[in-house]
């Protein structure tokens, strides 16, 4: 056996409230300003809702415009579910809200603001990653766990009476050896391990068996077979869930938001921060370009790491990693790649479309995972000519 995992979570869970809420903001502001400039965080627990940071906005906005936002979040997860009380589940209504907002500081403004463009709104690395295991160029184990915690989220709306939206789902798979897991091919899932909030209504050996019956009908089921190892709710009944039994906080679901552990995560997280913060920005960029390198058959998987400092339009640094599958070298192709593509925050912003978003919705990213789905911009393979030209 050669096993590697990796896990996801549903909208439901604390930590993603925690994300949605905070690109929900992102999302209003952009539309009432494209110009906005917003970092904000999120924590929530218990029946309390906080919400601090700092934006930049062409109109002045009271808090009831962060909590209208921060309801809007928590209905579109799917809060408060029927079969649920005010103890074991969250009722957005009912929530206590504070709001501690300011104006974005004026020496990040000046950096950032520049007449010719517009520099990074931080420093740091990005990383973007890109294989060629699966048709959307992304790693297997991360997008079973996904479509796994797809299946269980999309099943508790449509039953909120029985089961909750606070899921974790997670996915061992077998390799083999090392040299499969190297190329991309493993044999088998070991393990499925999932947390599923329930109701009273439904006991615990009925939800294991529900679970069950559900992820064995998934696009993955050929690769369950006799020895594959079910451990659903492995602690007993999971009842009280969401922010009422687990605090939640913007920021800690990194990994699952991208690539699970096959590649490294960057210098932050993309949600709560609008374009000109290169965490977003440039990672979007990073995986636009890996998944090119891959897709144009230049290597078999790739990783592309971007630096910036704060207030700087161009990046400090760009480096390909192809893993030893490149048909050029990494220095040459890191070199082209650096030379050819600006990479700047208005570059990227107007590539992409950024400040204003069409066909997603940054609360989309948040909910979902900030890649890996044909619609997003950075998705997009429009540029395969060029990069099919360099092999």
């Amino acid at each position: 056996m050669y096993l590697f995992a990796c896990e996801s979570v549903s909208a439901g869970h604390p930590d993603k409230c925690a994300d949605i809420i905070a690109d929900r903001i992102v999302d209003k502001l952009l539309s009432l300003d494209p110009n906005a400039r917003v970092a904000t965080e999120v924590f929530v627990v218990d029946k309390n809702v906080i919400i601090g940071g700092e934006v930049k906005v062409c109109k002045k906005l009271d808090k009831d415009f962060y909590i209208e936002c921060a309801k809007e979040a928590l209905e579109y997860i799917g809060y408060p579910e029927s079969g649920f009380n005010q103890e074991e589940t969250i009722y957005p209504d009912l929530l206590h809200y504070e709001v501690y907002v300011h104006e974005q500081s004026s020496e990040i403004a000046q950096g950032v603001e520049r007449r010719e463009d517009f520099g990074a709104g931080d420093q740091g690395m990005m990383v973007g990653y890109a294989t060629d295991e699966r048709a959307d160029f992304m790693p297997h184990a991360i997008m079973i766990a996904r479509q796994m915690r797809d299946i269980l989220y999309n099943n508790a709306k449509l039953h909120p009476d029985l089961f909750g939206v606070d899921i974790k789902t997670e996915v061992v798979l077998d390799y083999g050896t090392k040299e499969n897991f190297d190329k991309g091919l493993f044999e088998r899932i070991d393990t499925i391990v999932v947390a599923q909030s329930h109701s009273r209504k439904i006991d615990e050996e009925e939800v294991r068996k529900r679970v069950k019956e559900l992820l064995n009908k998934g696009a993955f089921a050929s690769f369950i077979d006799s020895k594959t190892k079910f451990i659903i709710n492995g602690t007993g009944s999971f009842i009280t869930h969401g922010p009422i039994a687990d605090s939640g906080l913007t920021g800690r679901k990194i990994a699952v938001d991208n690539y699970g552990a096959y590649a490294p995560i960057g210098g932050g997280a993309q949600s709560t921060k609008d374009y000109t913060k290169v965490d977003r920005s440039a990672h979007y960029a990073a995986r636009w370009l890996a998944k090119h390198i891959v897709a144009a058959k230049l290597a078999k998987k790739a990783m592309v790491e971007i630096a910036y400092v704060i207030g700087q339009a161009r990046p400090l640094s760009l480096m390909v990693n192809t893993f030893g599958t490149g048909k050029m070298s990494d220095e040459k192709l890191s070199q082209l790649l650096f030379e050819h593509f600006p990479l700047t925050p208005r570059w990227i912003m107007e590539r992409f479309s950024l400040h204003k978003p069409q066909g997603f919705s940054y609360m989309e990213t948040a909910a979902k995972g900030q890649v890996g789905y044909e619609h997003y911009p950075w998705e997009q393979l429009d540029y395969l000519d060029w990069f099919a030209s360099l092999s």
